[in-house]
């Protein structure tokens, strides 16, 4: 049984942990800036818009590869507009209401 001594399992889990932390980052891992903030199902588009294009230009990636990234993408985007548009019209009807004089009670 592999690691069946708790200490070599040990050291192995070190080493590679170790080696993790020091490995290059992923070329097509996401670097937003820290002070990045998706607020609105707007700002989610545009940051998938600037993510989309990085993807479609990377020479690196196969044409598989680029096609399961930029469709993966493409399902996330169709969301987030389906959830800019539920807010706008979430909106437009709490602004109809708010305007509708108010009922008494009879």
């Amino acid at each position: 049984m592999p690691f069946s001594d708790p200490e070599k399992r040990r050291a192995y889990d070190a080493d590679y942990k170790r080696k993790a932390r020091v490995a290059e980052p992923c070329p097509t891992r996401l670097a937003l800036p820290a002070e990045f903030r998706a607020k609105t199902a707007a700002d989610v588009l545009a940051l998938l818009n600037e993510q989309l294009n990085t993807l479609r230009q990377d020479a690196s990636l196969g044409s598989v590869e680029r096609a399961k990234g930029v469709g993966y993408l493409a399902g996330i985007a169709l969301r987030a507009i389906e959830a800019g548009d539920t807010v706008a019209r979430l909106e437009a009807l709490e602004s109809i209401l708010k305007s509708r004089p108010k009922e008494r009670a009879a």
